[in-house]
């Protein structure tokens, strides 16, 4: 059984994406940068090689940190999706974007940047933690 392809889009619908095949990995982020760009205290991500995504309209874009560009809607303002230097060829979609947010292949299978999680966050799922967002 192949998986569906995973679309989504911002709140005011003018910034689409389709995402095809398996993502390259499935986390939860508790670093910093993500709950400021979010306003989440953790954010859900799910990476696919950036061959396999396109967007539909065009989505802003911000240098977070050095090496970092978010994307996110102009108009509403939802934030989309995540592309690091280091992980070249990678693009990050939050999965709160998606539009089948329950979809089994978008359920994440490990924490990242757990040391910088906030101390009220206790998702007791007993999935891998790590200290950093390491694809190993």
């Amino acid at each position: 059984m192949s998986t569906p392809d995973t679309t989504g889009h911002c709140l005011c619908g003018r910034v689409k994406y389709r995402a095809t095949g398996e993502p390259i990995f499935r986390c939860y982020c508790h670093c910093e940068s993500c709950r400021r760009a979010t306003g989440s205290p953790v954010t859900a991500y799910a990476g696919y090689p950036t061959t396999n995504f396109a967007f539909e309209g065009e989505p802003a874009r911000y240098e977070s940190s050095p090496g970092v560009t978010r994307t996110f809607c102009a108009h509403c303002g939802t934030p989309l999706t995540y592309e690091a230097l280091d992980r070249p060829g990678e693009i990050h979609l939050l999965v709160g974007s998606a539009d089948d947010q329950d979809a089994a292949h978008l359920a994440p299978e490990r924490h990242v940047f757990e040391n910088e999680r906030i101390s009220w966050v206790n998702l007791t799922d007993g999935l891998p933690r790590k200290s950093a967002a390491t694809g190993d």
